[in-house]
C-alpha cells in the first residue's frame, strides 16, 4: 500500500473529537476502512446524517402499529440497524474525501442522536398503558443523562469519551435490538415487569458513569492547582 492510500486509510478511521474503547471497535473501523472508498461519490456526509431523520420518524411510525401487531418491531430493529450503518459513514465520507462540514457535522450529528434515542424510547412507550408514562419520563430524562455527561465532560477536555466500560454506540444498537426480539417474542406482558429494573438499571449506569468522570477531572484540575503552586 502506498503512502496516500495509507493515510486515506488512517483518515478514515480517525476523528479528531471522538474517542473511547468499546468491544466492536477494531471490527467497525476495519469494516468502515474496507468500505468507504467504494461508496458512489453522488452520496455526501450530510446525506447520511439527514437520514437519522428518516430513521427516527420511522421507528415512531412502526411503534404506533406495533401497537396492534408486536412484529411491526422487528420494522424497528431494521431502523435501528440502518441508523448505525448512516451514522457510522457520515462524518467518515467527509473525512476521507477531505469535504467534511466539520461545525455542522459535529451539530446536527448529536442532535440527531438525541433525536433517534428519544425516537426509540417513544415507540416502547406507546406499546405500554398509559399508567407507565411517569416511569417512561424517568427512562427517557436517564437514557439522555450520558449524552449530556459526554457533552460536558467533552466540553473541558479534548476528546468526547463516547464509551464506558467497553460499552459503545455499537454494543448500545445492539442491545435495542436485543431488546425488541425479546419483546417479539415474551410479548408486552412481561415486559411491563421488567421495565421498572431497566429504570433503575439506567440510574446505576449514570451513577457510575457521572463518578468516573468527575473523578478523571477533578484529578486533572489537581495536578494544574499544584503545579501553579509549586
Amino acid at each position: 500500500m502506498n503512502d496516500t492510500n495509507s493515510k486515506k486509510t488512517e483518515y478514515v478511521s480517525s476523528d479528531d473529537k471522538k474517542e473511547g474503547k468499546w468491544f466492536l471497535r477494531e471490527i467497525e473501523d476495519r469494516f468502515r476502512n474496507k468500505i468507504v472508498p467504494h461508496i458512489p461519490k453522488c452520496i455526501e456526509t450530510y446525506h447520511l446524517t439527514y437520514m437519522t431523520i428518516v430513521w427516527s420518524v420511522s421507528i415512531v411510525i412502526f411503534g404506533w402499529f406495533a401497537k396492534e401487531n408486536i412484529n411491526w418491531m422487528w420494522l424497528v430493529s431494521l431502523m435501528i440497524f440502518l441508523q448505525y450503518i448512516t451514522d457510522l459513514f457520515d462524518g467518515a465520507i467527509g473525512r476521507y474525501r477531505n469535504t467534511g462540514l466539520i461545525k455542522w457535522g459535529y451539530y446536527m450529528d448529536h442532535f440527531l442522536d438525541y433525536l433517534f434515542l428519544v425516537s426509540v424510547i417513544a415507540a416502547y412507550y406507546l406499546l405500554f398503558p398509559a399508567n407507565f408514562g411517569l416511569l417512561f419520563i424517568g427512562i427517557l430524562v436517564f437514557a439522555i443523562a450520558p449524552l449530556v455527561s459526554v457533552f460536558l465532560a467533552s466540553s473541558v477536555s479534548d476528546k468526547m469519551n463516547i464509551s464506558f466500560m467497553n460499552f459503545g454506540p455499537t454494543e448500545g444498537r445492539l442491545l435495542l435490538i436485543f431488546l425488541n426480539t425479546l419483546l417479539i417474542i415474551f410479548g408486552v406482558n412481561l415486559a411491563q415487569k421488567v421495565l421498572p429494573y431497566i429504570f433503575i438499571g439506567e440510574i446505576i449506569l449514570i451513577s457510575l458513569m457521572v463518578y468516573k468522570t468527575q473523578k478523571q477531572l477533578w484529578k486533572v484540575d489537581m495536578a494544574i492547582k499544584n503545579q501553579k503552586v509549586s
